[in-house]
């Protein structure tokens, strides 16, 4: 679909990012320099406690900033801006996104996502694409970062539970990578899973009520719609884990569930795949959960929703404001109700 768009005078400026390159030059020395001198042997008790001192660290981050996984493409951050959409809001503080996390793998306290990530190994961490496609592979996705290239988009997240944000996320439309695996025409849904560690996610360890690993799906014209990014990083360095990291997806015209975290695998399907939401709970979250004022959850108002860190609320716009975009798609029924 093609849109050309004149940058209006209120959009954020790229500059309102921070470069973040040399801190991820100082993290690879020093990761270097410690390795150097264990090889000028300082004996097996200091080998010792400086793997204790790493495990510990990597077990209970310090700060909800400093949970990015080391990866071989920080120096791609930060990428250009693609003005593709305007927002007319400011952009949610870093730190406030970093510790406002729906991720029930770690726990269901929104605040204490980040201090459950440690364990979680995020890199390295290959994506397995397969199913009605022409070309199915495993792919690392730190390479993909590299050869598909990175840009970066802001946009609104609305979540279901009716708060909003509005995010620098970084990464490149699916349809670039479905390119590479080529869908036959008998795909008509995209499916994604999502990782499956108990042994590093809390959550998926003590919350065995919920069927892990967590599983989405798109139909292919939405996986297809530029909008929809395969996303590897925000506020212009890698994801942090609390985040998705290594690799999300983000639908802005959905709700937030509908755009899952730390995938490992997507699937080209023939049928209309399973949702784990829909699956679990139908009555209140359906297959394609767009952004509808019109349409209350069962429980709360969808008229509004709340922003966070800015302590307002607003009003709630038809497809979080892309039905420029996406509105096309779909039929009065499908937007009528939870479906």
């Amino acid at each position: 679909m093609a849109h050309i768009h004149l940058p209006p005078g209120w959009r954020i400026g790229s500059g309102s990012l921070t470069r973040e390159t040399d801190y991820w030059n100082r993290r690879r020395f020093i990761r270097t320099a410690g390795l150097a001198l264990g090889a000028l042997g300082l004996g097996p008790a200091a080998c010792r406690r400086s793997a204790s001192s790493e495990s510990a660290t990597r077990r209970q981050p310090a700060d909800p900033l400093d949970t990015i996984p080391d990866t071989p493409s920080a120096d791609l951050y930060p990428p250009s801006r693609n003005d593709i959409v305007g927002v007319d809001r400011p952009l949610t503080d870093r730190r406030v996104a970093a510790t406002h996390n729906n991720f029930y793998e770690f726990t269901t306290e929104k605040a204490e996502v980040w201090k459950n990530v440690g364990p979680f190994e995020a890199r390295p961490w290959t994506l397995e694409i397969t199913g009605e496609v022409d070309r199915p592979g495993v792919f690392d996705v730190a390479d993909l970062e590299r050869s598909i290239g990175l840009e970066e988009r802001v946009y609104r997240f609305r979540c279901v539970e009716a708060w909003a944000m509005t995010v620098p996320w970084i990464g490149f439309p699916l349809h670039r990578l479905l390119d590479r695996v080529q869908p036959l025409s008998t795909g008509r849904y995209v499916r994604f899973v999502s990782f499956d560690r108990p042994d590093q996610a809390v959550g998926q360890r003590t919350q065995t009520h919920y069927p892990w690993p967590y599983y989405e799906g798109l139909r292919m014209d939405e996986a297809r719609n530029e909008l929809t990014l395969v996303t590897t990083g925000i506020y212009g360095s890698p994801l942090p884990k609390q985040h998705g990291a290594p690799v999300r997806i983000i639908t802005p015209w959905k709700y937030g569930y509908k755009s899952p975290k730390s995938v490992v695998k997507i699937e080209v399907t023939r049928e209309r795949p399973p949702t784990l939401w829909n699956d679990m709970q139908p009555q209140e979250y359906g297959f394609y959960s767009n952004v509808n004022p019109r349409v209350p959850h069962p429980r709360w108002s969808q008229a509004t929703e709340e922003l966070i860190g800015e302590d307002r609320r607003v009003e709630t716009l038809p497809f979080n404001g892309y039905g420029e975009w996406v509105a096309d798609l779909y039929d009065e029924e499908i937007m009528s109700g939870i479906t």
